[in-house]
C-alpha cells in the first residue's frame, strides 16, 4: 500500500512563508493525483490544492490562489506546498492525499497522511 508522511509544519507570524512536504513510500505509482487539504478545530476539512501525475495541471482553492503553490518531484515521490503571505486564518492541520482523479472532494482520495500542524500567530 501507498503511505504518505507530511513534514515541515511549524509556528510562523502573519506575512511569513512556510513550505510543507509529503513523501510517499511503499507501493507507489508516479501518475497518482496528489492534493492538500486542511482542517482547523471545529471546522470541516477544506480543499487547498491539487496536482496531476505529471505536474502539468494544478487546482487551487480561491482562498489560497496567488499565495500558495503546489509542486511535485516524482523522482523523490514528494509533493510540496509553498505557502506565502500567510494569514491567521491559514492555521490548520495540513494533510496530503493521493488518488486517481484530480478533484476537490476529499472522499475521492484513497490514501491520506497523518497531517502536519501549521500555526500562524502574532
Amino acid at each position: 500500500q501507498v503511505q504518505l508522511v507530511e513534514s515541515g509544519g511549524g509556528l510562523v507570524q502573519p506575512g511569513d512563508s512556510l513550505s510543507v512536504s509529503c513523501t510517499a513510500s511503499g507501493r507507489t505509482f508516479l501518475n497518482l493525483v496528489r492534493a492538500w487539504f486542511r482542517q482547523a478545530p471545529g471546522k470541516d476539512s477544506e480543499f487547498v490544492a491539487a496536482i496531476n501525475g505529471n505536474g502539468e495541471n494544478t487546482r487551487y482553492a480561491d482562498s489560497v490562489r496567488g499565495r500558495f503553490t503546489i509542486s511535485r518531484d516524482n523522482a523523490k515521490n514528494t509533493v510540496y506546498l509553498q505557502m506565502n503571505s500567510l494569514k491567521l486564518e491559514d492555521t490548520a492541520v495540513y494533510s496530503c492525499a493521493a488518488g486517481r482523479v484530480l478533484t476537490t472532494t476529499a472522499a475521492h482520495y484513497a490514501v491520506w497522511g497523518q497531517g502536519t500542524q501549521v500555526t500562524v500567530s502574532s
